[in-house]
């Protein structure tokens, strides 16, 4: 069949990397629930934010905390992902600059012990970068999701979760998952 090997090397590209997160990955996955956990107890909220696919993901992820992954009768836990006001990110860049759209936000709506989810793949983006410096300003908890290099963002993070993989695509994946395994942690143990 046409495209099978090519189907198939994907497929198994994506399960090696999630097959070596178990390794990398796994303490700092659970630090990053236990982060989040706590927030949501003590009445506090999840801010995400990230470029491109990582806005995608910023999105999905507090789709999740606030709609339910589980269980949609539960409590809506708030999050909210600062890649989806269309008005201020295209005011705000247009008038200003891009390396401030997030922190700006973070400024506005982030207050002591809420949590900043910071996503990007290469660990180098500005305006992501600008905003974990805002929430540490502001006592904010910071997580973030990343590529398998340090950055600078490393320095404002209380939690990295670097994903063992080059490939954008593959950190995407990766980054995704882990949305979803936060979520549901923190689900089942609001649960109990």
């Amino acid at each position: 069949m046409k495209y099978q090997s090519t189907i198939i090397q994907q497929l198994t590209q994506s399960s090696e990397v999630k097959q070596r997160m178990v390794s990398a990955c796994v303490n700092d996955i659970s630090k990053a629930a236990v982060v989040c956990n706590e927030a949501i107890k003590n009445g506090n909220k999840i801010l995400l934010c990230g470029n491109g696919g990582s806005a995608g993901d910023a999105q999905h992820i507090a789709t999740e905390f606030m709609g339910g992954l589980r269980d949609h009768n539960r409590k809506p836990f708030p999050a909210i992902a600062l890649t989806t006001d269309t008005s201020f990110l295209t005011a705000w860049t247009n008038d200003t600059d891009f390396k401030s759209v997030f922190s700006r936000q973070v400024k506005a709506l982030g207050q002591g012990e809420d949590v900043l989810i910071a996503i990007t793949t290469s660990g180098n983006s500005a305006n992501v970068i600008n905003a974990s410096k805002t929430a540490k300003q502001l006592g904010m908890k910071v997580i973030a999701f990343m590529g398998e290099s340090s950055s600078e963002l490393d320095k404002y993070s209380d939690v990295v979760i670097n994903i063992p993989s080059k490939d954008t695509q593959r950190i995407q994946e990766a980054h995704i998952t882990i949305g979803h395994i936060i979520v549901d942690i923190v689900e089942q143990d609001m649960s109990s």
